[in-house]
């Protein structure tokens, strides 16, 4: 259960950091927390244009981060506060951490109107592969296959 004044102090914080980044010329007006149980994991905010990453966006600056400071890939239970709503990259960083929740301050329709479009992405996304705007090719590998068999049958796996 969330708890409305923890949530405005971490969004807070989140909103905090995407103005005081962007003003030090980091990169874009995004900042995140990652919080669980009460304890912040962890701070990001976009990197971009400063560390030359395109990935360096604010969410996956803090899952990183916060990742690393539990030692482990999972941030069950967690909840992430970030100044925007997530581009389809962070959501899916979202997903793959396991984060419970997700707290946003402005929309992605917001992001669109200072110039950070997503639109095509999520237009994207549900294409069929031959028709993206990325050509892609399916080349298929037996070595590949074999690489992913191997996978399978391997009894010491961490699976994710």
């Amino acid at each position: 259960m969330s708890n409305k004044i923890e949530d405005q102090r971490h969004l807070a914080r989140a909103i905090e950091l995407s103005r005081e980044h962007m003003d030090e010329g980091a990169g874009g007006p995004f900042g995140a927390v990652v919080v669980r149980e009460g304890k912040v994991l962890a701070e990001g905010w976009n990197q971009v244009t400063s560390a030359n990453d395109p990935t360096a966006h604010a969410e996956v600056t803090a899952i990183r981060r916060a990742c690393e400071a539990v030692s482990d890939f999972s941030l069950e239970g967690a909840t992430l506060y970030t100044s925007c709503e997530p581009c389809p990259m962070c959501l899916a960083s979202a997903y793959w951490a396991r984060v419970a929740r997700i707290v946003y301050a402005n929309t992605r329709q917001d992001a669109a109107e200072i110039g950070f479009d997503d639109s095509l992405i999520y237009d994207e996304i549900p294409k069929p592969v031959s028709e993206r705007l990325i050509p892609m090719d399916h080349q298929p590998s037996l070595e590949a296959r074999a690489v992913f068999d191997a996978w399978a049958d391997k009894p010491d796996k961490i699976t994710y």
